[in-house]
């Protein structure tokens, strides 16, 4: 089904339902960025005819409801921040964005609830919760491109789950567009257990090969009266320990990690291992905790060293720039998941890498195809997984992105016919090639 009709077709239809000038850009006039990250995505072909930007769910609901009735493959995004993790798309005929579907819906200060559209920036999110001394508990990918309805499509959660848990864990509820075109809707703005099928959960991390999601209730947190990092460096057997020991302590941080010898090094931290714990609560436990951390490094032979205000703020924005940040296009970024205690091991054989001391997800840096056989052949034989997130359209076409191995892949292709009996949705992304 690849676009082999004249792009002035595909607009004309989709023009009638935005209406708005530049809500539809044919593929020759999209900009050159936008365009790259298009091509990213997509497996080798013809690019698609166009993008279109719907402004509400009305009109998102009614281009998805035209693309089903032509059969038309349809590639979702935000701001196409992550639009090139997971696998490669096959065949598309359009692109649709969220990005202009971004308002705010309600915002329960006392519930510490907000429902918001999908296309809102995660920096704008931030934002307007700090002014009710409030925030949003994730920590994704470049932030200040992100939307929130890409961070739950791709379950992007970053350093803050060693605390508050992953996207999942946060979300109440969930509306989003059927590939027929019908809205649906899941959950609700109250902070509640129910039973039944949990659809929240479903689409977190389902790529877009699901449903377009529209709009989304959270949890949030009040914002901690003081925050403080401390960061331990020196030989993997020591800083293994210190993971160890912090894990099975009392203590309580809200971020975690551990850091390979070049991260540690590229962000002047010192040398060997790093061990990187962010405390935030009242002033009074934050200081006990850091320095109860920096004693454990000291008896174990580690360097350590207390970050705060600024500096601290500096370092977390570097360190999540640096592991993000690929030198050239040759990098392979892949997500990780090991067990905790065999974390230190899979850090000692790459360059550039992070893994969060509680869940053991963390993210790497790779170099060729051979590399990533290698460290998921490792990370296999430890009961965990490799997934590319990045990688050249090359590497995608030759290996597995996935990874998988386990014994789900009917029940999932199971699932993708229910909800997307003609393939229109992101087809190939997923699993499997779902």
């Amino acid at each position: 089904m690849s676009n082999d009709k004249p792009q002035g077709v595909y607009a004309s239809y989709f023009a009638s339902i935005v209406g708005e000038e530049n809500a539809v850009c044919l593929w020759e006039n999209i900009e050159l960025g936008q365009q790259k990250r298009i091509q990213q995505a997509i497996a080798s072909g013809n690019p698609p005819s166009c993008i279109v930007y719907p402004r509400s769910q009305q009109q998102l609901a009614a281009v998805i409801a035209t693309a089903h009735s032509n059969n038309w493959r349809v590639l979702p995004c935000g701001n196409s921040s992550k639009l090139n993790w997971g696998g490669l798309v096959k065949g598309i005929d359009v692109v649709v964005s969220t990005e202009r579907i971004n308002q705010l819906i309600e915002h329960a200060v006392g519930d510490l609830t907000i429902t918001v559209e999908a296309g809102m920036k995660f920096s704008d999110l931030q934002a307007l919760l700090a002014k009710s001394r409030q925030f949003l508990a994730l920590d994704p990918t470049t932030p200040h491109l992100a939307t929130i309805g890409g961070i739950v499509a791709t379950g992007d959660t970053g350093s803050l789950r060693q605390r508050y848990g992953s996207v999942r864990d946060q979300l109440l509820g969930i509306t989003f567009v059927r590939a027929d075109g019908q809205v649906a809707k899941a959950g609700g703005r109250v902070v509640k257990n129910v039973a039944g099928y949990d659809l929240m959960k479903l689409f977190t991390g389902s790529y877009g090969t699901l449903g377009f999601i529209s709009q989304l209730t959270f949890r949030v947190y009040p914002l901690a009266e003081a925050s403080g990092t401390v960061v331990l460096t020196g030989t993997a057997e020591a800083v293994s320990q210190a993971a160890d020991i912090l894990r099975g302590s009392g203590l309580t941080p809200v971020q975690a990690d551990l850091l390979s010898t070049k991260l540690v090094s590229s962000l002047g931290l010192g040398e060997g291992l790093g061990l990187i714990a962010r405390f935030q609560s009242i002033s009074e436990s934050v200081k006990e905790q850091s320095n109860r951390v920096l004693e454990v490094g000291q008896k174990l032979g580690l360097n350590g060293a207390i970050y705060v205000d600024d500096d601290e703020a500096s370092l977390w924005q570097r360190l999540q720039e640096r592991i993000h940040y690929t030198a050239t296009e040759s990098v392979i970024t892949c997500k990780i998941g090991v067990l905790p205690t065999a974390a230190v091991e899979i850090l000692t054989q790459v360059e550039l890498g992070l893994i969060h001391i509680a869940s053991g997800l963390g993210l790497l840096q790779l170099e060729g195809k051979n590399q990533v056989l290698k460290v998921r052949d490792r990370t296999q034989a430890h009961r965990g997984f490799l997934t590319i997130l990045e990688a050249p359209v090359a590497v995608k076409e030759q290996i597995d992105v996935w990874g998988y191995t386990e014994n789900a892949l009917p029940l999932m292709r199971g699932i993708k016919e229910q909800f997307d009996s003609k393939n229109i949705l992101s087809p190939g992304r997923f699993v499997g090639g779902i």
